[in-house]
């Protein structure tokens, strides 16, 4: 069965493809720089280049395929967040959505499943709340981000079933946010973001993955779901257990008034945002996670 996957060089992308790959799934890569995805995933997929605009170029990429992953988006964190640079993000991930629904529709054979990226970010912050599916976006950058990422996906052809996911933090080694995180507690300075009491909703990368894999196989997955472990923890704590893991203290905060200073909007809602998220319709669904509380899955991480 023939899975496209668009965005296999990310973090997230690139366990993907080989975790599929390894259960030999038929896959396809579609990416701006194919050379590039080729050095860094193996030559085991067939490889086709796309600038993540031009929908029609799609159509002979998309043909006879049985699934499309859609992991593609501008970094968030690539730099600060002028007006220029948020459009970009925003364009960047709409625009490519809309290329790949347009090809769908198009395609005479239409693919079973479209798994699209989206972020929990679409919930806003709040200190108090714990958020399911069932809540509406928020208000801030990333909200307004998040939710016309999914309306994109508005005009797909209903023959075709959707899942939505809503990705929380995503810790693994070698990437994504626990790097970032990681590097002060190696030289012994590291410590808590902010307050610390900011809800911080992670997943291990793993059960990231797993979950992918578990849309594509059960027929009954539809609409957005939530990807983050069961128990989220406040961020002084995700500090606390990270030293711990890692044999490092964690006594040096990083102040909230430093953050906004050093990154501006991108530091108040990525790193000071509070969002305590329940994965209530990946539970509903039956999926079983390997790593529900944080302890055990840093110590996966870092082999300890």
């Amino acid at each position: 069965m023939k899975i496209v996957i668009i965005g296999a060089t990310g973090f997230i992308g690139s366990r993907l493809f080989s975790f599929l790959d390894k259960e030999e799934y038929d896959l396809t890569v579609v990416s701006r720089d194919v050379e590039r995805a080729r050095e860094e995933l193996g030559d085991h997929a067939e490889f086709c280049e796309w600038d993540g605009e031009s929908g029609t170029s799609l159509d002979r990429i998309l043909k006879d395929t049985w699934a499309v992953i859609n992991l593609a988006g501008e970094s968030l964190a690539s730099g600060r967040w002028t007006e220029k640079r948020k459009e970009q993000i925003l364009n960047s991930r709409t625009e490519t959505v809309q290329a790949v629904v347009d090809a769908i529709n198009r395609a005479e054979r239409k693919p079973e499943v479209y798994i699209q990226a989206s972020a929990i970010g679409y919930y806003g912050s709040d200190s108090k709340k714990t958020f399911t599916e069932n809540d509406a976006p928020g208000h801030n950058f990333l909200a307004q981000v998040s939710q016309k990422w999914e309306e994109a996906t508005a005009g797909l052809h209903p023959d075709v079933r959707l899942v939505l996911i809503r990705t929380g933090i995503v810790i693994g080694a070698d990437g994504g946010a626990l790097q970032q995180m990681a590097r002060p507690f190696k030289f012994g300075i590291g410590g808590y973001i902010g307050s610390g009491k900011q809800w911080f909703s992670w997943i291990h990368i793993d059960d990231e993955i797993r979950a992918i894999q578990f849309f594509l196989e059960n027929k009954d997955t539809q609409g957005a779901y939530n990807l983050v472990a069961p128990n989220p923890v406040r961020m002084k704590t995700f500090a606390r257990e990270l030293g711990k893991v890692m044999h490092r203290p964690s006594w040096f905060p990083v102040p909230g008034f430093a953050i906004k200073a050093l990154m501006g909007q991108m530091g108040n809602e990525m790193l000071l945002a509070s969002q305590k998220v329940s994965p209530q319709r990946l539970d509903e669904a039956g999926f079983s996670f390997h790593f529900e509380e944080v302890r055990p899955a840093l110590t996966n991480i870092y082999n300890m």
